[in-house]
């Protein structure tokens, strides 16, 4: 982690709301992911939906289970190819997807991971490729239980660490550029906006 985000993550409010997002999703909103996941607190739900719905990106609510949320940002037509690729198509069909619409997914999904949080199920590795990570990598963490990865960064890596390592690179010149803006003085809207419009 740079010396820079290391200080404004130092001098970050956990109440402040854009900031987080600014941390938690710089790589959705710099193009580098499909999507993300934004840990709320219940309460800030509603002020979060205006904010995404004024900038235009999608949102799903993942879970909602004592005072918080998880909410999965996304951009649609992103994640609507990444979902279609082969492998991706494949291996939702394996774990029991059989429509694979995003929007049938989604609610799929969040019946699994409810069962999950209720302790009726295995964690739905499938949040993986919602997230947009490698085929690889969430197959790979499958297979191994989670162990013997090659590095852990935004996920665990299991080949082409180059690639990857170069991808999380990436995405912490994004986040430093991101809060870099909201400290100067910027919203989180017109940031979001702002870069929406570069892809």
């Amino acid at each position: 982690m740079s010396h820079g985000l290391t200080q404004m993550l130092q001098t970050m409010d956990g109440t402040n709301i854009e900031m987080r997002i600014a941390y938690q999703c710089a790589p959705l909103l710099a193009g580098l992911k499909p999507s993300n996941l934004l840990m709320l607190r219940e309460r800030e739900v509603t002020y979060v939906q205006w904010m995404l719905k004024q900038a235009g990106i999608s949102y799903f609510i993942v879970a909602q289970e004592k005072g918080k949320a998880a909410v999965l940002l996304y951009n649609k037509g992103e994640l609507q190819r990444y979902l279609a690729q082969e492998q991706v198509a494949g291996s939702l069909k394996k774990m029991g997807y059989r429509e694979l619409s995003l929007g049938k997914v989604l609610y799929v999904f969040r019946r699994h991971y409810e069962a999950f949080l209720r302790g009726e199920a295995e964690f739905p590795h499938e949040m993986g490729f919602l997230l947009g990570y490698p085929v690889e990598d969430v197959e790979g963490f499958i297979r191994n239980e989670g162990q013997n990865c090659l590095y852990t960064g935004d996920w665990k890596v299991y080949d082409n660490l180059t690639e990857k390592l170069t991808l999380f690179g990436k995405f912490e010149a994004a986040r430093e550029s991101l809060l870099g803006m909201i400290s100067g003085g910027m919203g989180i809207i017109d940031i979001m906006k702002n870069q929406l419009a570069h892809y």
